[in-house]
């Protein structure tokens, strides 16, 4: 069977000429036709709709004479009187202007150069991209984010101030409730007085630390932890006890208001351990505080070297307040609270239900 070329199809350059424009038509871009002195030869429907001229006033015309001067544009200059001869061809050049009757319009410019065989002149392909919307929604989107960056410094800034004022109240709530504790009579309420203190400055330890590890997002645990515990150590331990404390896990992170919740229920074991794990000045107490992961569940524990109780108790009484606060805590976070004590010490462990809840299908 044979085939027909392009150019034996098309002998007639009228009918060639009909074929180029019906091209021209289909793009959907505006698309103009340029002969080699920058005269419109052709020009797309899209083009005259998008640019608001006629056909009467554009084809034969110089560009840059079009619509009384309008295309006039350096920039447009450059691409076709430089660029083009030089490259052939030219892609998503960039081209900002305000024109007469539209308004300011960017647009993207893409023009190839046709050379032809048979010395027929060169023309140039010039197709016009009207991104004015996009880049409008690009700069509402970027000063959108801007202002959703600036909203959240503030909000930093606002969380940072509030922080220092709750340190700054801890800390004269701490100092009344020590100052009454030295004028009181009692002995019963000298040492409720002095436990109260602890309570407040542990709370003062928790917000410190979680200053310290950004009050928004997530925290990472371990660091925060290990901070933690050092501020128990230097304000807990009093300077002729020998207890170390340490902190041991995994990586792992928790959204502000677990961690507080976590560091408070550490806190309060650490305490605890410290208070009644040691009645002597034992020469190596230790308390460890171990966090450990898996996925998205954990597990705290608080394990001392003490004088140990028997099992499901606290080293305090199971009334205190320090067993009703960790047990509150744990609750909310949807965690159980085990205690394993013996001769060796007692380790408290707060663990997460899903957590747990494996565990014991395991075994």
């Amino acid at each position: 069977m044979q085939t027909t070329n392009f150019r034996e199809q098309f002998t007639d350059i009228a009918d060639a000429c009909a074929l180029a424009q019906s091209i021209v038509d289909t793009v959907r871009e505006p698309v103009l036709v340029l002969d080699k002195g920058l005269r419109v030869i052709a020009a797309s429907q899209s083009f005259y709709s998008a640019f608001k001229v006629k056909p009467g006033d554009t084809q034969g015309q110089l560009l840059y004479a079009l619509g009384d001067g309008q295309w006039d544009i350096p920039t447009l200059r450059v691409l076709l009187e430089k660029i083009i001869p030089e490259h052939g061809l030219m892609e998503n050049y960039e081209v900002e202007h305000e024109f007469p009757g539209l308004g300011h319009r960017t647009m993207y410019l893409n023009a190839r150069q046709v050379d032809y065989k048979e010395g027929a002149e060169t023309t140039i392909l010039l197709g016009i991209e009207d991104v004015t919307e996009r880049r409008a929604l690009e700069r509402e989107k970027d000063e959108a984010l801007r202002q959703k960056d600036e909203a959240l410094r503030q909000n930093q800034v606002m969380l940072e101030e509030l922080q220092h004022r709750i340190a700054n109240s801890l800390q004269i709530i701490a100092g009344i409730i020590l100052m009454k504790a030295t004028r009181v009579e009692s002995e019963e309420t000298r040492v409720h007085l002095q436990d109260a203190h602890k309570r407040v400055m542990s709370i003062a330890a928790v917000q410190e630390q979680l200053h310290a590890s950004g009050l928004v997002g997530p925290i990472d645990m371990v660091p925060y932890l290990t901070r933690l515990g050092a501020t128990l150590a230097t304000s807990m331990i009093a300077d002729n006890r020998q207890i170390t404390i340490k902190v041991v896990g995994e990586e792992g992170v928790a959204t502000s208001r677990e961690a507080e919740s976590i560091g408070l229920i550490a806190t309060e074991l650490v305490m605890n351990a410290i208070k009644h794990a040691f009645p002597t000045e034992q020469s190596d107490g230790r308390i460890v505080i171990a966090y450990d992961v898996d996925g998205t569940n954990w597990k705290l524990s608080v394990a001392d070297n003490g004088v140990g109780r028997p099992d499901g108790t606290f080293a305090q009484s199971k009334t205190g307040l320090g067993t009703g606060i960790v047990k509150a805590l744990a609750q909310q976070l949807g965690a159980k609270v085990e205690t394993l004590a013996d001769l060796a010490g007692t380790t408290v462990s707060i663990t997460h239900a899903t957590f747990w809840t494996k565990a014991n299908r395991a075994a």
